[in-house]
């Protein structure tokens, strides 16, 4: 019967240490996300994709998605998933031979948080890090909040950080944030 209190406060003790740990992440996390938020921006892209299987004539569908792009440079260059500007890739593993998809990029917009839409381009594409770069069209007016990649620190598996998204349009593409913690460091074919 002795144990049974004890368990109880060693628990309590463990909620109070979570929940001061909890508290100090989240502060720095509030701190993070007011001071890089204007660093996350919207990218919409209007994808149309053709298909076509066992050599019948292509169908073709339009679609517009937004996807999160982070600002790497203050001239408006941004680095967003190359997975979600051309999904061929993914069509071709989950239908291998059977289903012949084409995905061509007819329009790309930077929607920024004051409702300016910025038209910008594809201007690289890193298939080995999943990585899509676009650029503005023409020049920014003023130079726009971008993270500055020199200052990227070492990660290790486990640690804590915070991440910053925009919400999609039904709620505003308000910012977010949220903890999450590294799952994997991939070091081939680069870091």
């Amino acid at each position: 019967m002795q144990m049974k209190p004890m368990i109880c406060v060693l628990g309590s003790l463990l909620c109070l240490f979570l929940t001061g740990r909890a508290d100090e992440v989240a502060d720095k996390g509030r701190d993070v996300f007011k001071k890089h938020q204007r660093e996350v921006v919207t990218v919409q892209l209007v994808q149309k994709a053709t298909y076509s299987a066992s050599g019948r004539a292509g169908e073709s569908q339009e679609a517009k998605q937004d996807i999160t792009g982070t600002v790497v440079d203050p001239s408006g260059l941004t680095v967003l998933a190359l997975s979600s500007t051309d999904p061929t890739e993914m069509y071709r593993r989950m239908y291998g031979d059977r289903v012949k998809v084409e995905v061509e990029v007819s329009d790309v917009k930077i929607l920024l948080d004051d409702g300016v839409e910025i038209p910008a381009e594809i201007v690289l594409r890193d298939k080995d890090l999943d990585l899509a770069f676009i650029r503005p069209k023409v020049k920014p007016a003023s130079p726009m909040a971008a993270a500055d990649l020199s200052r990227a620190a070492s990660v290790q598996v486990l640690d804590p950080v915070i991440t910053l998204n925009r919400l999609g349009r039904a709620a505003g593409r308000a910012y977010s944030a949220s903890v999450e913690h590294i799952s994997a460091v991939v070091p081939k074919p680069r870091t």
